[in-house]
């Protein structure tokens, strides 16, 4: 079965971070909350979440890391070399790497993106010099995913099924209303 680790720091953005747990958990892939600190964090807007597990090496029994923007929540992770270490882990054995709106910042520290498209919230492409910045809502290359923020969550999560190959991720997109929106 899949499974889906969620990396968790104070000043985490809530929304991309619960999007992607929320979807995925519908969709019945394992998804656990992994806090870099303690077990229970406080996101960018002082909602505070209870992780489900601490950082530890179980993270690489996943098949996707996923980094959630927010303020200073990425900036956490990617000064976190526990963190880096996993992210270059999973890019090295080409499993799928997620990050969304700041958070591509921490794979930019990783070194994983030269070369590769990739996408942020406007503003964090100074940190992005080797990947190629594009303007779009969910950028895909190779076993990574880049989005731009709070608004692409959802697309975000449901790029994440889509790669995972999990075939409910459109009649879930569907139920959810999603495809409505997006007409």
């Amino acid at each position: 079965m899949k499974k889906v680790a969620v990396m968790l720091d104070d000043g985490f953005e809530e929304i991309e971070a619960l999007t992607v747990v929320d979807i995925i958990r519908r969709a019945n892939i394992t998804c656990d909350m992994f806090s870099v600190s303690s077990m229970e964090v406080k996101g960018a807007h002082d909602i505070v979440v209870k992780a489900d597990k601490l950082i530890s090496e179980e993270v690489k029994e996943y098949d996707v890391i996923v980094l959630p923007g927010g303020m200073p929540g990425a900036t956490n992770l990617r000064d976190n070399e526990e963190v880096i270490d996993l992210v270059k882990w999973f890019n090295d054995n080409k499993k799928i790497v997620a990050a969304i709106c700041a958070a591509p910042i921490v794979l930019g520290k990783a070194g994983i993106i030269e070369g590769k498209k990739v996408t942020s919230y406007p503003g964090f492409e100074d940190e992005l010099v080797k990947g190629s910045y594009l303007e779009e809502h969910v950028v895909v290359d190779g076993n990574i995913i880049t989005s731009r923020g709070p608004a692409t969550a959802m697309l975000f999560a449901y790029k994440i099924l889509e790669l995972l190959q999990c075939d409910k991720w459109e009649n879930l997109s569907e139920g959810m209303l999603f495809n409505s929106l997006m007409k």
